[in-house]
């Protein structure tokens, strides 16, 4: 293989492997944007009067299945009798 179709395909790889790269950085940043936007929402809910751990709970509870939520309080209910609770 001679030197300048090795050269040239390192040079593709390169240019590729930078555009993932620079990719992925957006990405990050845009992640790290959304992160400031959510605990700014946070904190304008809680200085109205909201229960933020509360609200945490409530966003986790609407990603999961219904059945399974429905299965996990209802062991909960009965250990809670169980200890008296």
């Amino acid at each position: 293989m001679d030197d300048s179709v090795t050269e040239s395909s390192y040079r593709v790889t390169a240019n590729e492997l930078r555009q993932f790269i620079e990719r992925l950085e957006r990405l990050e940043a845009e992640k790290k944007d959304i992160a400031e936007q959510q605990k700014e929402v946070m904190a304008e809910a809680k200085g109205r009067g909201y229960d933020t751990k509360v609200m945490r709970k409530v966003i986790a509870l609407r990603k999961r299945d219904k059945d399974d939520i429905a299965e996990e309080e209802a062991v909960l209910e009965m250990y809670k009798e169980a200890l008296g609770m």
